[in-house]
């Protein structure tokens, strides 16, 4: 039994039973001044239905969680909506389906994925403020099977932002994602087009869901395509902001970009609708104001989906820095307007379908380079019977993305004979 010294970050660092108590003075008097670093493990713990549950109790919250192996993991909690977050290393949650996982008043949702290579996330959103009471993993000794029991009760708003917030303990910390490109060399204006792609969402970020489809397999899926189709044009250099299923924030897609220098930056989604009916493709570029009710939803879904994978978006505002990101878009704001018409002409061109609004602004975060013309793309909406068909489908996949590649080529001839007029 190891209790954990530094109650903010509940960090637990044993295979073996384990309890963590938010009493300080239980946790001073039982403080290891020296825990022992966690093993490695090489495969994949599985996490199985039976046994795994989300449940009120009589005092506050249940989780319950039966894994095919014991690993190692940590416990920290989030404000803003207040949030427990489980990182693993590491479980394949495949097995586990949110909807029977999650038989509580007192937990608003809960996702869970990939965060990192070699790291796995679980996030309970709460209904209100709740501490932890204890943890407890037990190891079957024969099969190696695992238990894994948490159960929380309710704080003050106090009492919980005193303890929330990312835990900082190097045996703990997250290894950094994988390195970001290094920046290259200033470029000639006759230099390939340095292009960031975008695969929207990813991890324990699934994005829209529909007809067994989750959102981040499409966005990979097209991001990829687009990539092998700008490669055989050639003069282009292209970055992709994920290559597989796990979670990037979006500070980080945007981050990427700028140390890549990029040209260009264009974000891939295909969304659904809970209500209405909506098809056809559309472009968003950034904008405080939105164009639309509907690119405003869109916007603050993005945003809270970064937020709710166990993201802590506090102190990321800067009035000065934002008003000198303003000046640069006086410049970059009609660059991607015009990338975003050249976009959606092409798309029409190509047989679409295109929404009857196609051209849309909202404040999107992963749009915020604001040296770099940006553009977000739904590609369709998961919610139209049609549009997910077409996503689908291979044959309509090709023809929108060779549109979006002649759309570049325009765009690049365009934006290169406009450069001289804007220097002026």
């Amino acid at each position: 039994m190891y209790p954990i010294p530094h109650l903010r970050s509940w960090a637990v660092i044993a295979l073996a039973a384990v309890v963590l108590a938010l009493d300080p003075a239980r946790a001073a008097a039982q403080q290891d001044p020296s825990p022992p670093s966690p093993p490695a493990f090489s495969a994949l713990a599985r996490a199985e239905p039976g046994g795994s549950q989300i449940r009120d109790t009589w005092g506050g919250l249940q989780i319950a969680l039966r894994l095919s192996q014991g690993v190692p993991y940590r416990l920290f909690s989030l404000e803003n909506p207040p949030r427990l977050v489980m990182d693993f290393r590491e479980v394949d949650w495949s097995a586990l389906r949110s909807d029977t996982l999650l038989n509580a008043d007192r937990a608003l949702s809960v996702r869970m994925g990939g965060f990192r290579p070699g790291w796995s996330r679980m996030v309970v959103e709460l209904a209100e403020p709740m501490g932890l009471d204890s943890a407890l993993m037990s190891i079957d000794p024969e099969s190696g099977k695992a238990d894994l029991k948490l159960d929380l009760s309710p704080r003050s708003q106090e009492e919980f932002a005193a303890l929330a917030g990312l835990p900082q303990d190097p045996r703990w910390d997250l290894p950094e994602p994988q390195p970001l490109p290094r920046k290259p060399a200033l470029r000639q204006a006759d230099d390939p087009l340095v292009v960031v792609i975008d695969a929207g969402h990813g991890g324990i970020d699934p994005g829209a869901q529909s007809g067994g489809r989750v959102e981040k397999d499409l966005t990979l899926r097209i991001a990829k395509e687009l990539e092998e189709a700008l490669l055989r044009r050639g003069n282009y250099i292209v970055y992709l902001t994920r290559d597989a299923d796990f979670f990037v924030s979006l500070e980080r897609r945007v981050a990427i970009a700028h140390r890549v220098n990029a040209d260009v930056f264009i974000s891939l989604h295909a969304d659904a609708l809970a209500e209405g009916l909506a098809h056809g493709a559309s472009v968003h570029t950034l904008s405080h104001q939105a164009s639309d009710e509907a690119s405003a939803l869109l916007a603050e879904r993005h945003d809270r989906a970064d937020m709710l994978s166990g993201v802590d978006l506090t102190g990321k505002d800067d009035e000065i820095a934002g008003v000198l990101f303003d000046l640069a878009r006086l410049d970059t704001g009609p660059r991607s307007e015009t990338l975003a018409k050249s976009i959606l002409a092409a798309l029409r061109r190509a047989g679409g379908p295109v929404n009857k609004r196609a051209l849309r602004h909202a404040n999107f975060s992963v749009l915020k380079a604001a040296d770099i013309p940006s553009v977000l793309i739904e590609m369709g909406y998961m919610s139209s019977p049609r549009d997910l068909a077409n996503l689908l489908d291979a044959g309509w996949r090709t023809k929108m993305i060779d549109a979006i590649a002649e759309a570049l080529e325009v765009w690049r001839n365009e934006d290169a004979a406009a450069a001289g007029l804007r220097r002026q």
